[in-house]
């Protein structure tokens, strides 16, 4: 039988759990999904909250003046919350980017799509590799990690105990742009460099056989080229999933990092 009891200082407590869960919850990915019914983040961010108001030991009272303060713990609450599921959240763009890098080099950079899970218009490339990451992510228990990273940090960060270094976090932010452009362009490189192979074919064609109009020719081989390079390339899939899987890991530890 599970007793759950709450006064007015522990149920405080809770909320400060609750807030934190719920901000982490709204933006982490798998989480967060736009697609997921709002009803069942609360019912999963309430549920996980519950369970750590139990495994969190001891409960400490929090102590504030008035209003402002205990607004001030809430929002220092919500934007941990926030930076951590941000933290793993931006590496799913490393895919985005390269999909429209893959788009600009193949011809189909003017065929997008909206996609409902962003709510922005994104490349029929880097959905399809954006969708087969989150697969990816599910099948090897990265959400678990994310989880469980979320729920050790009230070890190291308690309620309202986080202290925000913001120069460490500017840092975090500036390695993850350098890393994004390399994994990003390392994604990327079997197709740029057919199609550039592709482009000095066409150039000595356009010279050999000028009669011949090859922009028309082009934009076909150029989108054959593509989707054949794809789908040679494609087995190499859980190969890009761990880049990115570990910048998720470096960033979720560098971003706790700066909060304590």
């Amino acid at each position: 039988m599970i007793n759950y009891e709450f006064s007015l200082y522990t149920f405080e407590y809770f909320l400060m759990i609750l807030v934190r869960i719920a901000s982490f919850v709204f933006i982490a990915p798998f989480f967060g999904m736009n697609n997921t019914p709002s009803r069942v983040k609360i019912g999963f961010s309430v549920f996980v909250a519950l369970i750590l108001y139990q495994m969190i030991l001891p409960k400490e009272m929090l102590e504030y003046s008035g209003v402002i303060e205990f607004a001030i713990i809430i929002l220092k609450e919500g934007i941990t919350g926030l930076l951590i599921g941000f933290a793993a959240n931006i590496c799913n763009s490393i895919i985005v980017f390269s999909g429209k890098i893959i788009d600009m080099e193949i011809g189909l950079a003017m065929a997008n799509i909206y996609d409902p899970t962003t709510n922005s218009q994104s490349g029929l490339t880097g959905t399809m590799y954006n969708y087969l990451i989150m697969l990816l992510l599910m099948a090897t228990d990265m959400h678990h990690y994310i989880l469980r990273a979320l729920i050790d940090t009230y070890q190291i960060i308690p309620i309202n105990g986080t202290v925000f270094n913001w120069q460490h976090i500017m840092g975090t932010m500036t390695m993850y742009i350098s890393d994004l452009m390399i994994i990003g362009f390392r994604i990327v490189l079997p197709i740029f460099a057919s199609s550039m192979i592709l482009n000095c074919i066409l150039g000595i064609m356009a010279k050999v056989a000028p009669q011949m109009n090859m922009f028309a020719v082009g934009v076909q081989l150029k989108i054959l080229l593509g989707v054949s390079i794809m789908f040679v390339t494609i087995m190499l899939l859980p190969d890009i999933s761990n880049f990115i899987f570990n910048e998720m890991k470096r960033m979720i530890v560098s971003v706790i990092e700066g909060m304590y």
